[in-house]
């Protein structure tokens, strides 16, 4: 396969490429791409390149943190479309593939940092020819939590500083 720009955005932005298996049958290639815009909030591309038979669909919750989970609190969980793009507040989730039986078919941690631009791929091929591999979930970048903590906090003090500017301005 082939790929080409057509036109370049007006601002700075990411250009994220998925190479990927065009079908179970052959080793063809296929693209997925997106180019992320340029806001405050992160984001995440969501992109199907499984080849087979799975239905399985992902999901994001937020993640509890032990002490959270033993005193039952309820993760707030919302269903992700492929093909999509959706905007979260920094923050740790954990994101899931289910199959439609309700079992969990992987699991990945996200941590999402303000400005950071992230992708959930739904990965696998059963295979015709070849070597096949299973359905699974891949989260990029990996972000640490103690990252998170730092972006937030360089994030904290940028805005401080644009607010102090502003008023002597």
């Amino acid at each position: 396969g082939t790929f080409s720009v057509s036109d370049l955005p007006n601002s700075d932005a990411v250009l994220l490429l998925v190479i990927h298996r065009h079908d179970s049958v052959s080793t063809a290639a296929a693209f997925s791409s997106h180019v992320f815009a340029n806001t405050d909030a992160a984001q995440v591309a969501v992109i199907d390149t499984y080849r087979g038979s799975a239905q399985a669909t992902p999901k994001i919750a937020t993640h509890l943190v032990p002490a959270e989970a033993a005193a039952k609190k309820e993760a707030r969980s919302e269903q992700l479309r492929f093909d999509s793009v959706v905007a979260v507040d920094a923050g740790s989730y954990d994101v899931s593939l289910v199959a439609p039986d309700g079992r969990e078919e992987a699991k990945a941690q996200l941590v999402a940092a303000p400005r950071g631009s992230y992708v959930v791929l739904r990965t696998g091929v059963e295979s015709k020819q070849g070597q096949a591999y299973p359905e699974d979930l891949v989260v990029f970048p990996n972000t640490t939590p103690m990252q998170l903590r730092v972006a937030t906090k360089n994030t904290w003090w940028a805005r401080l500083f644009t607010l102090v500017a502003r008023m002597w301005s």
